[in-house]
């Protein structure tokens, strides 16, 4: 049988640790309920103490924060738009010029 890597995602990390802090349990003990090795249970904590509070300390498997997305993608949209009104203006120019 394949060893194969079992992956959490950002909210079950989130409530581990919002449990490790609020219920008073041993992290060994937690880990032990949660059904996972409290290595990990570890390195979550370390891992949101390390980014701060406000800060999104698991943003997923190498993706950007939501911020970072959303002005890449107004990025791209500002660019198509002015390519579409170079277009529109040269469009109107030209048309201008045969009417005469």
């Amino acid at each position: 049988m394949e060893n194969e890597r079992r992956h959490y995602d950002a909210e079950f990390k989130r409530e581990a640790l919002r449990l490790l802090e609020t219920s008073g349990k041993r992290v060994e003990e937690l880990a032990r309920d949660l059904g996972i090795h409290a290595s990990l249970l570890w390195r979550w904590r370390r891992k949101a103490r390390a980014v701060g509070p406000g800060e999104e300390a698991f943003p997923g498997q190498g993706k950007r924060l939501s911020a970072e997305d959303e002005v890449e993608r107004l990025r791209r949209e500002l660019e198509q738009v002015k390519l579409e009104r170079d277009f529109l203006k040269k469009a109107a120019a030209y048309f201008a010029k045969e009417s005469r």
